[in-house]
């Protein structure tokens, strides 16, 4: 088994299709960070699919592609935290500091591809991305889930374990909750 990660670009759409055609028309698209909470909420159907599609199409790239023997499986979202609309809004995940950074807000994986070992290329692919682009610090907020299993709705953001396993540091616990879990903001200094 072999899993390659590519920047999410025009050429790739069909993949990106791929992954989240599933969730049809009212699916998120990695939109839920990407907009105000009233913007995202009035976006209607389709507006998911139509927003990736042009930020694909824009730049700078909205995330990561994850192909498992050649075929689309999985997806890591991640933009500069000053585009991320509700993050800059965000009242329980705070800004620490002035440093520019990248956030990590979701994980997507497909049925058939899970527990593989996707999202762990995904975020390797990520921090090479960063290194390669000139980021010098990746954020996250994923959660502990503490050895209980949590619903695939909530693990989107990632566990803290394979945040913990790249290097990165756990740096406070939020207010955010996700599957009634707090989550962590966690940094990774890249260059």
């Amino acid at each position: 088994m072999s899993i390659e990660v590519h920047p999410a670009t025009a050429d790739r759409w069909d993949d990106l299709f791929a992954i989240f055609a599933g969730d049809g028309p009212l699916g998120c698209w990695c939109q839920y960070w990407r907009h105000s909470a009233s913007d995202y909420r009035e976006g209607g159907a389709g507006s998911g699919e139509r927003n990736l599609r042009l930020q694909v199409k824009t730049g700078p790239t909205p995330g990561l592609v994850a192909y498992r023997d050649g075929e689309p499986a999985g997806w890591l979202g991640f933009w500069p935290r000053e585009k991320l609309e509700r993050l800059v809004r965000s009242r329980t995940i705070p800004r620490i500091d002035d440093e520019p950074v990248w956030s990590v807000v979701c994980f997507k994986v497909r049925v058939g591809h899970r527990r593989m070992g996707v999202a762990e290329a995904l975020l390797g692919g990520a921090i090479d991305f960063a290194r390669s682009h000139g980021i010098g610090v990746l954020e996250a907020y994923p959660i502990d889930p503490e050895g209980e299993r949590v619903d695939v709705a909530f693990a989107y953001v990632g566990f803290a374990s394979m945040f913990d396993r790249h290097g990165f540091e756990r740096v406070l616990v939020t207010e955010a909750k996700s599957a009634r879990r707090p989550r962590w903001l966690m940094r990774l200094h890249v260059t």
